[in-house]
């Protein structure tokens, strides 16, 4: 699209810095234009617009409606698909201004620092193009509980692979199973459009067996073809209702000549916390049939560390989000050498989840990460593609 094609809104309370600040934007190119002098005139602006701008660009401190209040609500109601903030912020806040508003499905692009120029326009509205966010592909595509169930009754949602690498050496050891639903005319549903759908919807046992039944039959593929790899699925936290849960996953893989010991379930870290005693019997009973055990996204939950250390995990995942730029932000990098430290002294093994530059997979090998997923190895792919990713992996030059 280029910049120029980008609809931007800024919100600024100081006259002056606002028209310099259109002034700026107009001579990169911008002529998709909106400003506000304050919160809840651009909350009235932007809720009469007929599509939601592709960034909106607001100052924190502002009299009335602070930035925060007004990010919350623009999140909310999805009336933009991605901000950056204007002002000096602190990274402890805006990494806070940015968990609350990725869980509504709206992008932050960061930080600018006043006064305003040219160039830190460019480089925060250019990341815009480099990915466009979640909230813009969730929009395309709305389904019901109805069409979900009858999708996976169909076969149209089927498990696609992204591989795991050891930092070490490079080696590809394990793969993500991750559910795609394509519909009919080739469009895809994103999985923050149907997960919480089929959650809400009692369909998500089902969705896990499906998982687990096409991790097996292409672990068996895969061996076939000489690639020995360990095959991680999501388990949500409504799958562990009751002791027969572990027996059912043990028979699938029993069908499929599949040792549990090939399997990892990966368990979101505020999901196995809210429930803590019906929990702690069924993942003792998985670890104790041989299956690995992974904390999913770790840090972005509430758990304690007794909590954590009551429960027979093998492996901890950290977020993508604490990944995401650790190279130049302290905080982030303080997050991943305490949990690398935690892991150790727990005897657990530790994924980064999100890596996408060399630089964030040097400072991981540096601080003594286990293994590394993400966009630089490879973007999740149809199980038949897999070994064709990982030989061009292993044909890239750190």
């Amino acid at each position: 699209m280029g910049l120029a094609g980008l609809k931007v809104m800024l919100v600024e309370d100081h006259g002056f810095q606002r028209r310099l600040g259109l002034r700026l934007l107009a001579d990169l190119g911008l002529d998709h234009l909106h400003e506000a002098a304050d919160g809840y005139q651009a909350l009235d602006l932007l809720r009469g617009m007929p599509e939601p701008p592709d960034v909106v660009l607001v100052d924190l401190d502002m009299p009335g409606m602070d930035g925060v209040e007004f990010i919350g609500i623009v999140a909310q109601e999805k009336l933009a698909h991605s901000i950056a903030v204007v002002s000096a912020m602190e990274p402890a806040l805006l990494h806070t201004v940015q968990v609350m508003a990725k869980a509504s499905g709206l992008r932050v692009l960061g930080c600018i620092e006043k006064p305003l120029t040219p160039g830190k326009l460019t480089t925060v509205l250019s990341l815009y193009e480099s990915a466009p966010g979640p909230a813009i592909a969730a929009a395309e595509v709305e389904v019901t509980l109805e069409q979900a169930r009858t999708a996976l009754s169909r076969g149209e949602v089927t498990a696609w692979f992204q591989p795991q690498a050891e930092f070490g050496n490079g080696k590809i050891v394990g793969v993500e199973a991750l559910a795609r639903w394509r519909l009919a005319d080739g469009r895809m549903v994103p999985p923050v459009a149907f997960v919480p759908l089929m959650e809400a919807g009692g369909l998500v046992d089902e969705l896990t067996s499906l998982m687990l039944v096409q991790a097996c039959a292409w672990s068996k593929r895969w061996q076939a073809r000489g690639l020995d790899l360990k095959v991680s699925v999501n388990v949500s936290a409504q799958n562990l209702t009751g002791p027969e849960v572990a027996d059912r996953y043990e028979a699938i893989l029993r069908e499929h000549g599949v040792s549990p010991e090939r399997i990892v379930l990966e368990i979101t870290e505020s999901s196995v916390m809210s429930d803590t005693a019906r929990g702690l019997g069924m993942l003792a009973r998985l670890r104790l049939k041989g299956f690995g055990l992974s904390v999913d996204d770790f840090g972005t939950g509430y758990s304690s560390l007794s909590q954590l250390s009551q429960i027979p995990f093998t492996e901890l995942k950290i977020d993508r989000g604490f990944v995401a730029g650790a190279p130049t932000q302290p905080r982030k990098r303080a997050m991943i050498e305490t949990s690398l430290d935690l892991a150790r002294k727990l005897g657990l093994a530790v994924v980064a989840e999100g890596v996408e530059t060399i630089e964030e997979w040097q400072l991981l090998a540096q601080l003594g990460c286990d293994y590394a997923q993400g966009y630089l190895i490879s973007a999740p792919v149809p199980g038949e593609q897999l070994p064709d990713a990982i030989q061009r992996w292993r044909q890239t030059q750190l």
